[in-house]
């Protein structure tokens, strides 16, 4: 932690050439990653991290620097060094920092720092205890990996303002590579949470978490493959909301938007949805991941009603992107760690539950396709062009759900699909994960109810849907 005295002195060394803002962020974290492998011990790292991120804007310029030096010489240095990027004149002057208070929405009750190692391997081998006593010979591969973190930051800038956050988070993995003659499929599941280590004893049951990885491998193990064409396809709830994360939420990021290079640019007040979608991105749900108290901009955290009823209405904007879209930051700033330079970026992105259950909607949908996971794939937010690759699905026939199928590839764009949903059921469920951008990989929740898209591409090499 670097005291307000030397933070003061930093900005305003910062700002002596011009810059109109200035903002130091510290960060003190360290993460731990124990992996158990077919039942042996495979690795346990440890990581601390500790240094300032230094940032300045102009306008619509903005520069950055770090440093883990943090004696003052270290950090005037910083400061004078970014600060020649500006040839102007001094335009601002600090002279004290107060304190931003937020309600502490996600509090950890025993840290990660206070549990043995010795505990976290016991814990992980309650799942791959399970895979192994599948005694099947096609689980080739089984390993269950415990990832916690514990992180300090304290941000100060230019307008007289200082906080500090404290987070921590857990999260449990379950990795499956199931193999025959045939060849290999993988199963995987990976729950995590802002709660202590209490969560994943009493509130999840991680033997289930690991038979259900190992049972997705090997039932696409023996799917036959994906047919291709134009069809309906329903998308079960939770890690089914990853497709609209990636089509539509990263270009409703103001870091897009403001630049014009989203294809939701100028479009707020237009329907871009069917008129039974709503979206949300929510960083406000007590203990959520991706939930946050305040931004690392020092806004607070914020429930952002994006899409309503199908109408574009809002954005995810950080102050300094909404300076081109004349709009103030709602609470949407975030980054990896003091290494990266701040942005717009999601927290709990979902799309919000319907009128319909999932059973009615699999019982409407005559012939097609049922996708309940996804396994990676691409998205262009200019244009919101996107393939995704389905780690679990099925064929959906006269309204029942019926064989596995596997490779099945969805393809299309992010805006006309939203168009094409046309039931949502009131099912909805979160999925955790980590989200790369240009500010780097940060937590993030993807959510929705089970819903039907009446038509979408899909890729396949099981010939047509019969």
């Amino acid at each position: 932690m670097i005291s307000k005295k030397l933070a003061i002195l930093v900005l305003n060394e910062a700002l002596s050439t011009g810059a109109d803002y200035a903002e130091i962020f510290f960060e003190d974290s360290h993460s731990n990653v124990i992996s158990v492998e077919n039942g042996k011990v495979d690795s346990t790292n440890s990581s601390s991290l500790c240094g300032v991120g230094l940032r300045l804007l102009l306008k619509n310029q903005c520069v950055y620097g770090y440093t883990n030096d943090l004696t003052k010489k270290g950090l005037l240095e910083l400061a004078s060094s970014l600060s020649k990027s500006f040839s102007g004149e001094r335009l601002i002057e600090v002279k004290e920092l107060n304190m931003i208070r937020v309600k502490n929405r996600n509090p950890v009750g025993r840290s990660y720092d206070d549990v043995p190692k010795e505990e976290t391997i016991a814990l992980i081998k309650k799942g791959t205890d399970v895979i192994r006593d599948m005694n099947d010979p096609r689980l080739v591969r089984y390993t269950g990996t415990f990832v916690s973190q514990v992180k300090f930051i304290a941000v100060f800038n230019s307008k007289g303002k200082w906080f500090k956050r404290h987070t921590e988070f857990g999260r449990i993995v379950y990795s499956v590579v199931a193999a025959d003659q045939n060849g290999f499929e993988t199963g995987f599941e990976g729950p995590g949470s802002q709660k202590d280590i209490n969560y994943f004893y009493n509130d999840l049951d991680v033997k289930k978490v690991a038979k259900k990885a190992a049972d997705t491998a090997l039932l696409m193990l023996g799917a036959k493959e994906c047919p291709s064409g134009i069809m309906p396809v329903v998308i079960g709830n939770g890690w089914g909301g990853v497709l609209f994360h990636e089509a539509c939420g990263h270009p409703l990021e103001a870091s897009a938007v403001s630049r014009g290079l989203s294809c939701f640019s100028g479009k707020e007040g237009d329907i871009v949805a069917s008129k039974v979608v709503s979206a949300v991105d929510d960083s406000t749900i007590p203990t959520e991941w991706g939930s946050i108290d305040i931004d690392d901009e020092g806004n607070p955290g914020e429930k952002r009603l994006l899409i309503k009823n199908g109408k574009l209405v809002n954005f995810m904007i950080d102050d300094f992107n909404g300076r081109r879209m004349n709009r103030e930051g709602n609470g949407s700033c975030r980054r990896q760690n003091y290494r990266f330079c701040p942005t717009s970026r999601m927290s709990n992105t979902y799309i919000c539950n319907g009128k319909s259950t999932p059973e009615e909607i699999i019982k409407a949908t005559k012939l097609g396709l049922y996708a309940v996971g996804f396994n990676g794939g691409s998205v262009d937010p200019s244009t919101g062009e996107f393939n995704f690759g389905c780690s679990e699905a099925y064929i959906i026939r006269d309204g029942k759900i019926a064989e596995p199928v596997k490779g099945a590839t969805l393809i299309g764009k992010g805006g006309e699909i939203l168009k094409r949903i046309d039931m949502v059921a009131n099912d909805l469920a979160f999925g955790q994960g980590m989200c790369g951008a240009a500010s780097g990989s940060i937590r993030t929740n993807v959510g929705q109810p089970t819903l039907r898209i009446q038509d979408v591409t899909v890729g396949g090499r099981g010939g047509e849907l019969k």
